[in-house]
Order: C-alpha cells, then sequence, then structure tokens
C-alpha cells in the first residue's frame, strides 16, 4: 500500500511494515478472512503471507482449523515483539513527520556561545513572527564540534567563525564582529581608547582553547602583529576569558560583551584590522525539511544585519 500524506496514524505501521501488521491482523481476529477483510487483501493473499512467514521464521505460528487460526505458544511470543515493534514504527513516522511539518516542524540549530545571550534570541524571536509554531532544538558550542555533530546528523545548520570552507559543506558569509583587546580596568593602556595589537606583545594572554575559532583568530591576528602570544590560561568560555582579565591574569581579543563588565578596559584595535566572519554553514547536497529551508532562507536575508 502506498504511504501518502492523508495516511491516518493507526495505519503507518501497515504501510512500512506489511508482514508484521499482517501477522498482528490475523492474530487479532484469529480469522485469515476477516483480517484480510480490514486489511483489503485477498484471502488467498493473506493466507500465502502467512505460510511465507512461518518458513522464513522456521517456526510454526498459527495452529489452522480451516480459516479459523490460534496462535501457537511460539505465535504469542513473537506477537508481543510484533506488537512493540510496530507501535515504535507508529511513533518513528509520526515523530518524523511533526518534525517536517512546515508549520509547527522542528530545527536543529547550532551556534556558538558568545552570540547565544542576544543574537540568536533576537533571530528566533523574529523568525517566529511569521513562523510561531516551528520548534527550535538548539545547541550551543564551538566551531568544529558542531560542523562534525552536523555530519553526524544531529544538527540542520549552525552559526560559526570563522567561516568554513570544506568540500562536503555550503558556507554563507553574513556578518563581521569586530574584536577588541581586553585588558584589566588598571592596566597600562586602559586609559586609551585605540591600540595596535603588537603594543600587546610583552603581555601573558587569556585565550580559548585549541580548536575554538576565535583562538585561530587570536593566533593569527597576533602573528601578522608580529608575535607569538604568551598563554596564562585557555578557557571554553568568552566571558570567562573577560572575568580572568579583570582579575588581572592577561588581557584577550574578545567580541563585544551583551552587557559591559566591570573591571575591564575594552581597546579598539587599529592594526592589523581586528575581525571575525560570522557565516551560516550546512551539509552541501542535504535534503532540507520545510521549516529548515525557511529558517536558512531567514538567515541568508539576514546578511550584514544578523549582529544589529
Amino acid at each position: 500500500m502506498p504511504v501518502t500524506a492523508d495516511v491516518e496514524a493507526e495505519s503507518w505501521a501497515a504501510a512500512l511494515t506489511p508482514r508484521l501488521a499482517q501477522f498482528a491482523a490475523v492474530a487479532r481476529h484469529e480469522h485469515v478472512t476477516r483480517a484480510a477483510h480490514e486489511l483489503g487483501v485477498p484471502q488467498s493473499t493473506l493466507s500465502r503471507a502467512m505460510v511465507r512467514l512461518e518458513e522464513d521464521l522456521g517456526v510454526v505460528l498459527f495452529a489452522r482449523r480451516g480459516r479459523t487460526v490460534a496462535l501457537t505458544p511460539a505465535g504469542r511470543t513473537f506477537l508481543r515483539s510484533v506488537e512493540r515493534a510496530l507501535a515504535e514504527v507508529d511513533r518513528a513516522a509520526e515523530s518524523v513527520r511533526a518534525d517536517a511539518d512546515p508549520a509547527a516542524g522542528r530545527v536543529s540549530f547550532g551556534f556558538l556561545h558568545t552570540l547565544g545571550t542576544e543574537t540568536v534570541p533576537g533571530l528566533i524571536r523574529a523568525f517566529r513572527v511569521d513562523h510561531p509554531r516551528v520548534r527550535f532544538q538548539l545547541v550551543q558550542n564551538y566551531g568544529e564540534a558542531m560542523i562534525e555533530r552536523m555530519r553526524a546528523g544531529g544538527l540542520d545548520l549552525c552559526l560559526t567563525s570563522p567561516v568554513p570552507d570544506a568540500p562536503d559543506l555550503v558556507a554563507r558569509r553574513l556578518d563581521e564582529q569586530r574584536l577588541r583587546l581586553v585588558v584589566p580596568d588598571d592596566h597600562r593602556l586602559a586609559g586609551r581608547r585605540r591600540v595596535r595589537l603588537a603594543e600587546a606583545a610583552s603581555e601573558l594572554f587569556v585565550t580559548l582553547e585549541p580548536g575554538y575559532g576565535l583562538r585561530r583568530i587570536t593566533d593569527a591576528l597576533c602573528a601578522e602583529a608580529g608575535f607569538t602570544p604568551r598563554i596564562a590560561f585557555e578557557g571554553e568560555e568568552a566571558e570567562t576569558l573577560r572575568g580572568l582579565v579583570a582579575a588581572g591574569l592577561g588581557v584577550a581579543l574578545l567580541p563585544p560583551p551583551a552587557v559591559p563588565r566591570p573591571g575591564v578596559a575594552e581597546l579598539t584595535v587599529t592594526a592589523p584590522r581586528a575581525v571575525r566572519e560570522i557565516g551560516v554553514a550546512w551539509l552541501d547536497g542535504h535534503p532540507d525539511t520545510p521549516p529548515v529551508a525557511a529558517f536558512k532562507r531567514f538567515l541568508l536575508s539576514r546578511r550584514g544585519q544578523l549582529l544589529a
């Protein structure tokens, strides 16, 4: 029986696993003709299907008396497992149908920790003006971890930085974010508004751990400025680093905070140009459900305004 959009919930198992559903129907009615009528198949077809099922299993499932049948002990054992399997198929079918629903489906969306305070909540709020029932599964992580999760099927798309360049991905630049040199408020540079990064060459730095996109950007900018940063601490979250700067452990290159942080001064870096590009990425050739396609279009429409 072909699977169509208007298949009722109780018939999904029959559509997806016909032989097991046929067995369950015969067992429920204890009568081949009545089961065949319920399933909409010829009685002879159903009889042959049950014989073939028994042959495949190498087990007698029914004691037959004409068209009336009764389950054998093996048949009763098999029925319990079949009913659980069919129920799970029903649940799985309805789950994926619900996720793909254009109006109320699900989007699995990953994003950087530094975008979680304002940017992502604002994006979702704006998207839901026109798509109020779409559900989100949200994942915060660093870029490489999100991309691996996306490759494993756990994410539909992600906001990350730097914008990835890999043959199996499609990535689009959406915006750029200026990075600041963050120093303790009693630091020798704290009274300045602007600074060249080379002026911090002698400082200890607090940075994100290797593998984080912002760490790669920090290392690259310091190299462009002519030095290799001396690392005092490696962490996993930008606001933790800002707090460590306030405690005097070092300086850091960080994006602007969601709210001002006491104890630090945030300086504009004039050279080299200290920015990070932020983009959206997804698997190349991966089919989108309608809600994912709608959210992707929405993100692409925010090019140049993502961080507004």
